[in-house]
């Protein structure tokens, strides 16, 4: 890594050929021995107009991924506006591939100058195992999350649901965490890519540049344990537009439209009464999508981890008790759905709490949607 932390390092290391495109061409390849995936942090000082980088693994199976240098600049100046600081703001996370080694293909215009090409990789993020076995806060195979959890794909009835809810991986002080997203329809259905989560998953805009979302992330059938054939990844991360820890709310807009398939799920912004069951679709862990439902029990205010009873008028977090499955490290900002009739709504996201396989009468606590809508979100889904 230190040959290549300076932008004079990696340029030095750079071969350019001709292409049959009547582009220009050079790659270099980066392995961090013993990692089970890796992400490059990409410092990026300069791109010629017309630059495409794409990233790939030589030992291949995974499809290549390519941003263009308008994309990643775009990405820069959004780091910059909301104030990151100038490493960090230049600093692009390339996707991984489940392996230690990617490979880093830049190809320019012919006309472009090689010199242009300001690229250096002082930083990489270093899986010590795969997204697919753990998350940052906790080890955990495909299928190992809890035993009491259970599988989305035994609840067809949550087919909609499921395919709104989205698999998170991002990137904070170069270390890879996971947590999970719910893609939000607006008042006009513009399918313009609203992604809700939580603050205490991404609350910067660098944090949510690094964004890479797994999409349809659950088994093949009931209870299969393997991964469905339709799983799809995107890698163009996002905009961070409102996030508060009052609610624990981050709401973002995705750079990169989702995959055909998804559902945008309608949001409800009224008061509910306690007693009423609500459900949850959510990455456990990281594990593929699992299903849960419970009472609402109560309203209460959360901070520093710690929740205190209050009620509708003035809690900002809604307090659940579950009668199936449970939520994990990796569920975190999944949204809670109540059902009107034969529709289900989102009415929060989750913030944490003390439930397990092991205490499953523990409760938790989802940051209210309705607060969040009025204090900011109503000027993106009702403008």
């Amino acid at each position: 890594m230190l040959a290549l932390a300076k932008a004079s390092d990696l340029s030095a290391k750079l071969r350019w050929t001709d292409t049959a495109r009547g582009t220009r061409a050079a790659a270099f390849s980066v392995t961090s021995e013993g990692a089970k995936g890796v992400r490059l942090g990409l410092l990026v000082r300069g791109l010629p107009e017309g630059a495409v980088l794409r990233f790939y693994a030589q030992a291949g199976g995974a499809a290549a991924m390519q941003a263009t240098g308008e994309q990643i600049m775009a990405s820069i100046e959004r780091n910059l506006q909301a104030g990151t600081p100038d490493e960090a703001a230049h600093t692009y996370w390339s996707p991984d591939f489940g392996g230690a080694e990617t490979t880093v293909e830049i190809e320019i215009p012919a006309a472009a100058a090689t010199a242009s090409v300001k690229l250096a990789i002082p930083r990489l993020s270093h899986y010590v195992v795969s997204p697919d076995e753990a998350q940052s806060l906790g080890l955990a195979k495909v299928g190992e999350s809890g035993t009491c959890e259970v599988d989305v794909m035994c609840k067809p009835e949550f087919a909609s649901q499921s395919r709104s809810v989205v698999r998170m991986l991002f990137v904070r002080d170069a270390k890879t965490y996971l947590c999970t997203g719910t893609l939000l329809n607006d008042a006009r259905s513009s399918r313009t890519p609203y992604l809700l989560s939580a603050n205490h998953c991404i609350s910067s805009q660098a944090e949510a540049s690094s964004l890479m979302t797994d999409w349809f992330y659950r088994s093949s059938a009931c209870n299969s344990g393997s991964v469905g054939p339709s799983t799809q990844r995107r890698a163009g991360g996002a905009t961070l537009l409102h996030s508060a820890a009052t609610t624990d709310t981050a709401f973002l807009r995705l750079n990169d439209a989702p995959p055909a398939g998804v559902v945008y799920a309608g949001s409800y912004f009224g008061t509910l009464d306690t007693g009423h069951t609500l459900a949850g679709v959510h990455h456990p862990k990281g594990d593929l999508q699992k299903f849960s439902s419970g009472i609402l029990l109560r309203y209460s205010n959360c901070t520093d981890e710690l929740c205190f009873s209050s009620n509708a008028a003035g809690g900002s977090f809604m307090t659940v008790g579950w009668q199936q499955g449970v939520t994990e490290g990796g569920s975190s900002g999944s949204a809670l759905f109540h059902t009107l009739g034969d529709k289900r709504y989102v009415v929060g996201q989750l913030y944490g709490g003390a439930s397990s396989c092991q205490a499953p009468a523990g409760l938790d606590h989802y940051g209210r949607l309705d607060v969040a809508y009025r204090n900011a979100i109503k000027q993106w889904l009702n403008p």
